[in-house]
């Protein structure tokens, strides 16, 4: 009788020892549930064991691969993020270099467009242009030079018309320079009124109109 006991007891302890690594590998804590089984016998109960071990073992292995495709998951975000970073400041850079505002003289800037200036070009010209004369109160002429624009739509040209009566809203007064026989062509099929835009061949002639218009002499910054 006594030996029975002693042979329910070991049983016992041997289904707690399962129960107790079933419970911490619930918990996450693999690598105790394994050390709960390290030493498995050879018997039918055994069996159980091995196989709960190797299943342990292979949980462990799979949580490793994962957290480590995490890691490398949360590396890669960080990097994309970085790019994209640079991304951004480096389409900031392009965006304050593809529309330059110069002081050409005092109260009169002038705005050199090169390339392909389409719709979208034409919005970051209007809101950076009119932020700044609307800054500067001795803004009192702008000079649009278009001398290295290639190419102009309609819906473009109509974008001109918009900004140079903004600007004279905000005080100043336009002045186109530099038209192409393309762009020239453009704006007058589409009904340009080009009194507004008061155009001139080369960007010194618009200069020359600017400090005409003033009617005083101005010294150059």
């Amino acid at each position: 009788m006594q030996e029975s006991e002693k042979l329910i007891s070991i049983e016992e302890g041997r289904m707690q020892r399962v129960i107790d690594a079933v419970a911490l590998a619930s918990t996450g804590e693999v690598e105790l549930a394994l050390k709960q089984l390290a030493a498995v016998e050879h018997d039918a109960f055994g069996v159980i064991e091995e196989a709960l071990r190797v299943f342990l073992s292979e949980l462990s292995a799979t949580t490793q691969q994962k957290s480590q495709a995490l890691a490398a998951l949360a590396a890669s975000k960080r990097e994309l993020e970085h790019q994209l970073d640079t991304i951004q400041r480096q389409e900031c850079a392009i965006r304050e270099l593809s529309v330059p505002i110069i002081d050409i003289w005092h109260g009169i800037l002038t705005l050199p467009l090169v390339g392909l200036f389409d719709s979208v070009r034409a919005v970051e010209v209007t809101e950076r242009l009119l932020v700044r004369v609307a800054e500067d109160s001795d803004v009192e002429w702008v000079i649009l030079d278009l001398t290295g624009v290639t190419l102009i739509d309609s819906m473009t040209a109509q974008h001109l018309i918009k900004l140079a009566q903004a600007v004279q809203l905000l005080g100043a007064r336009c002045v186109l320079t530099g038209l192409g026989g393309h762009v020239a062509e453009t704006l007058v099929a589409i009904g340009v009124a080009f009194d507004e835009l008061n155009p001139m061949r080369s960007l010194r002639e618009g200069l020359r109109f600017c400090l005409a218009q003033r009617g005083r002499a101005i010294s150059p910054r």
